[in-house]
């Protein structure tokens, strides 16, 4: 028998490159479809969803919150904080702009899977200090590339209840936001004493099997005041339902 070729060093080097430039190619692919072929947006009725909002951060650049009122929207999430220790920039002035418009407002905080839920509930407890909000505060719990690929969902769930536990212990409601995927590996069965805001484009009217307070429903929205896509949501009520869901909030006294 003739001796078993082994591959040279510019071999190895060879396939290596290759197999860089097929993850590459699968890459892009991914996100050409997540981003140019996926729906990021779809109608919806504000005759039966009257109450509508926005959420928004520092990548919302400079807001005009008088003019998002004087375009028929009632309320805004703004994004206060993330992981341990990442506070946005433009959360204080978002604020201050949004209330005086006379917006509600809520915050949220995205939610890191390798961060303590000890960690997070004290970087966003420490974000909203002294703010009055209207909307229970929201923890924005999603899997991504970037976020936690190796921590598994039980450890996750773990920190995510004990963050919850923390922040309702100061007197907050609490409320999660997530999309479909997220709603199945983490929210059914686990988390339902949370009010849940749905990301999905998909009319809330055929969605009748997912119970939620609020629904995201595009990440195209052109709105007065902002200068580019901005987040578009409505609450899933009337706007009697509306005035009764903001009587019932729980806060801080």
């Amino acid at each position: 028998m003739g001796k078993r070729q082994v591959p040279t060093r510019p071999d190895y080097i060879k396939w290596l490159l290759l197999a860089g430039a097929a993850a590459l190619v699968v890459l892009m692919g991914a996100y050409i479809v997540l981003h140019y072929i996926l729906p990021h947006s779809v109608t919806v009725d504000r005759y039966r969803y009257p109450v509508a909002g926005l959420d928004v951060s520092k990548h919302n650049g400079e807001i005009d919150f008088e003019h998002v009122v004087a375009d028929d929207y009632q309320f805004v999430f703004i994004k206060a904080s993330e992981g341990k220790t990442y506070r946005d920039d433009a959360f204080e002035t978002n604020y201050r702009r949004a209330s005086d418009a006379g917006l509600m407002v809520g915050a949220y905080h995205f939610f890191r899977k390798n961060r303590t839920g000890e960690e997070q509930a004290d970087n966003f407890l420490g974000a909203i200090k002294g703010k009055r909000l209207d909307l229970p505060l929201v923890i924005d719990l999603e899997d991504d590339w970037g976020n936690g690929a190796t921590v598994s969902r039980e450890t996750a769930l773990q920190r995510v209840m004990t963050m919850i536990s923390i922040l309702k212990g100061k007197g907050y409601d609490v409320m999660i936001y997530t999309n479909k995927d997220g709603y199945e590996k983490y929210y059914k069965g686990m988390l339902g004493d949370c009010d849940l805001w749905l990301c999905s484009f998909t009319s809330p009217d055929l969605l009748p099997d997912i119970p939620h307070r609020f629904q995201q429903f595009s990440h195209e929205g052109e709105v007065m005041g902002i200068d580019g896509d901005v987040d578009l949501n409505v609450f899933r009520g009337s706007k009697k339902e509306w005035a009764r869901y903001l009587d019932n909030v729980k806060r801080p006294e």
